[in-house]
Formats: structure tokens, C-alpha cells, sequence
């Protein structure tokens, strides 16, 4: 099993590109095969996740083509089946798009029940309420979710909680049901948006992406389309917290400033200095970092899945931080692995406080998820010592060429996979 071996203690300066965000790519990819006609998709992140994904749309008869490992051609007609295998899901949430992209195209498909990364509840009630008002069939059977009409047609529908899997996930549906159909209470991410712009270059009409409300006139056909992804906030939030937490100076390329405004806004809370460009920003800490507070919510307020890389930077930071986690119940396991590094915290469910401390001590760690995982390893950079994370799997579902990116920016870090090659790093760095 391989892991991260870090030797804290250096400031990570420099610039880093930042690549296409994984979130849009899933569900654009999932979207290409409503079409008979070619897709070119490209700025792909190079990720375990969007293999899984290309792996289940092949799996299904779509040709897929990689032309290289950021681009790919998809081709949905030869789709022969329309059975996602658990096999696909368990790996990956996010393969539950199929359900609604195929539903679209071909008023059936069956996707076994999701799993993903174990970070609390994450029901899909608001997906299928979208399918049954759409005029689709659902039963749950042999552990898969099977959706079936025989026409779909345009609806007004409210969602009872904002959630970005089920805005997405019955926008593909209603672009190819007949008529029109409103959603409201819709979620309001630039991936949502992403995927929306995607759609309608293969020649769907949908309005409102961004805001509250949703209108989607439903089309008979898409067409091939070429399309580029846009970056990914989360990466390059998590780079801007690296720099928060090692007292660094780092500049994030290839990112479009306005959506990461909660990101920004809480680093200069916390005393870092931010620059905004057209498509860059830097980040520079200077001096002790200062202690705030934090309430994970859709955007635009500031994103669960940055939360865990704003805990590391106030565990070193003066006084007492909260963080108030209302989208998922699990995401605060981090902090008990950060407690082994010697973060002074108090979790009470969905609720943490934080005491800062003066630095963090090397130690052997776990990443419970994805964003989680990513903390850690900033925790490492930011110690004393040696510290080991491991499952790192988890991590390279979604950050391309971590350990690369980092180590351009001065940090010292290597993938591992036995006790051997922990002795030869440890040897190496003294």
C-alpha cells in the first residue's frame, strides 16, 4: 500500500498550475455520451476518479478514446447496455451521473446504489424525486436504482435541499424531455455551471446555471461538441493553504478568481496576504496566523471541501478557530489524525474547536477521505520531523501529481510503498 513520506519545515514557494476540476470533468463525462456524435473533452485532470469514470462509460459500449492524458473522445453510439455495475459505482459516487444522463438519452438506465468517500450521509432522495417528476419509473432492485419512462416531460420541481449531485444529475434528464421544465432551490457551483455550458454547446437549451432557478427547454437530439474543462477550486485552494500553513509564497495558475472568493476571504481572515490576477493568485504568510471561524455551506459560502485544509492552518494559528461543518457529519475525523501530530482539538459531532499551537510534530497518520487526506499531508509540510500518511489512495483520486507539484514548490516529499523505501528517504533527508 503506498503512502507519502514528508520532512516538514520548509516554506513552499513558487507557482503551481492547477488543473481541470475533477467535480465538472465527472458529470461532463457522463454527459458526452447523450450524443451519437463525437466528443472531444480536454484540460481532463489525470486522476484515478475520471479513470473509473472513462472505464464505466466503456463498460456500457460508448467508444472512448484517450488522446492523451488530459483529453479524450467519447462516442455514446455504440452504447449497448444501460447497466452501471457496482462495481464502477462503489469506486466512485459520481458514476450515478450515468443515471441521469442515460435516462435522458434513453428513457432507461439502472446504476447500482452509490458509495464514495466516507464522509457522512449523502442520500440521493432529491435525485429521483427529479426523476419521478420528470415522469420516470423508479424502483430500487437487487441494489440498483432502475429509472424507466416511456416519455419524459418538462415539470416544475423545488428541491428540499440544495444539492449539487441531484442539480446536476436531473438537468441531463430534463435537457431531452419534452417541454419545458423549471427547478428551483437548485445548486449554484461553478461545476453546475460547467456542466450546464457543456450541455448546451452540444445544443441544449438551459438558462439560469449559477442562480436559483433553472429553466431547461428540452431538445430531441445533441451534437458533438469540443470543450475544455475549467479549473479546479478545491486544488488550488488547496495549494493556497499549503502556503497559508508552511508561512509561504505561492502563486496558483490556471484558476479563475471568482470562485474562489470564500477561499480568499478566509486566508486574509486569518492574516495571509492575497493577490488576485486574471487567472492566477498568490498567496504570501507572513508572521503568526490568527484564529476565525468557519461554517461549511453551498456556494457560494465557503466549500466543505475545503474544510479540512482551513483546519490545519488554524490548528497553528493564535486563539480559538470553530469550525461548524453543516453539509457532511464525517468530515471532522481529520482532526483526531491531527491530534496525533499535537493540533489541540475538541470535536462535538459537526462542531470543532480549535486551539492553536505552536507547530505540529511529525507522525504517522491516516486520510480518512479525499480533501482530508490533503490536509495531512499540508500538516507534514508544516512539521517538525518525519510524518507518514497513510491510504493515500484516497488522495490520488482527486490531485494530480501531488507529491510533484509540491515537491516544485520546495517541499520534501515522496510516494512510498514499503519500510524499505521509508528507510532510504529517511537516510536521504538526515
Amino acid at each position: 500500500m503506498e503512502q507519502y513520506i514528508i520532512k516538514g519545515g520548509n516554506p513552499l514557494v513558487g507557482e503551481v498550475e492547477i488543473g481541470g476540476a475533477k467535480n465538472a470533468a465527472l458529470a461532463i463525462l457522463a454527459a458526452a455520451v447523450m450524443t451519437d456524435e463525437t466528443v472531444l473533452i480536454d484540460n481532463l485532470p489525470d486522476v484515478n476518479d475520471i479513470n473509473v469514470m472513462l472505464d464505466a462509460i466503456s463498460g456500457i459500449g460508448a467508444t472512448v478514446k484517450r488522446v492523451d492524458c488530459h483529453t479524450v473522445k467519447i462516442n455514446g453510439s455504440t452504447i449497448g447496455g444501460l447497466n452501471i455495475d457496482y462495481d464502477f459505482i462503489k469506486k466512485i459516487r459520481a458514476s450515478y451521473y450515468l443515471l441521469g444522463a442515460l435516462l435522458g438519452k434513453y428513457k432507461r438506465a439502472e446504476v447500482a446504489l452509490p458509495g464514495g468517500c466516507n464522509i457522512g450521509s449523502r442520500p440521493i432522495d432529491q435525485h429521483l424525486k427529479g426523476f419521478r417528476a420528470l415522469g420516470a419509473e423508479i424502483e430500487i432492485k437487487n441494489g440498483k436504482i432502475v429509472a424507466e419512462a416511456d416519455v419524459l416531460r418538462g415539470t416544475h420541481l423545488y428541491f428540499d435541499v440544495v444539492s449539487v449531485g441531484a442539480t446536476i444529475n436531473v438537468m441531463m434528464s430534463a435537457a431531452m424531455a419534452d417541454g419545458l421544465t423549471v427547478m428551483e432551490n437548485v445548486a449554484k457551483e461553478p461545476h453546475v455551471v460547467d456542466v450546464a455550458n457543456f450541455l448546451n454547446s452540444m445544443g441544449a437549451n438551459i438558462r439560469g446555471a449559477g442562480t436559483d432557478v433553472i429553466r431547461i427547454r428540452g431538445v430531441k437530439s445533441l451534437r458533438k461538441s469540443e470543450y475544455s474543462i475549467i479549473p479546479d477550486q478545491i486544488e488550488a485552494g488547496t495549494f493556497m493553504f499549503a502556503a497559508a500553513a508552511t508561512k509561504g509564497d505561492v502563486t496558483v495558475l490556471n484558476v479563475i478568481p471568482k470562485h474562489l472568493d470564500s477561499t480568499i476571504s478566509k486566508l486574509i481572515d486569518i492574516g495571509c496576504e492575497v493577490e488576485e490576477f486574471d487567472d492566477a493568485v498568490r498567496v504570501v504568510s507572513k508572521g503568526k496566523l490568527k484564529c476565525t471561524q468557519v461554517k461549511t455551506l453551498p456556494y457560494p459560502g465557503y466549500p466543505t471541501d475545503m474544510q479540512p485544509q482551513i483546519g490545519v492552518a488554524l490548528a497553528l494559528a493564535g486563539g480559538t478557530s470553530t469550525i461548524t461543518e453543516s453539509i457532511f457529519e464525517n468530515r471532522l475525523k481529520y482532526l483526531s489524525e491531527l491530534a496525533r501530530m499535537g493540533a489541540n482539538v475538541k470535536i462535538d459531532r459537526s462542531f470543532a474547536t480549535i486551539e492553536g499551537v505552536r507547530k505540529f510534530s511529525g507522525a504517522r497518520v491516516s486520510a480518512p477521505d479525499l480533501r482530508a487526506g490533503a490536509a495531512l499531508v499540508i500538516a507534514g509540510l508544516a512539521a517538525e520531523g518525519i510524518t507518514i500518511v497513510d491510504d493515500i489512495v484516497y488522495i490520488q483520486r482527486g490531485y494530480e501529481n501531488f507529491e510533484g507539484k509540491l515537491r516544485s514548490l520546495g517541499g520534501v516529499i515522496e510516494r512510498v510503498v514499503d519500510a524499505k523505501e521509508i528507510q532510504k528517504f529517511k537516510l536521504k533527508v538526515g
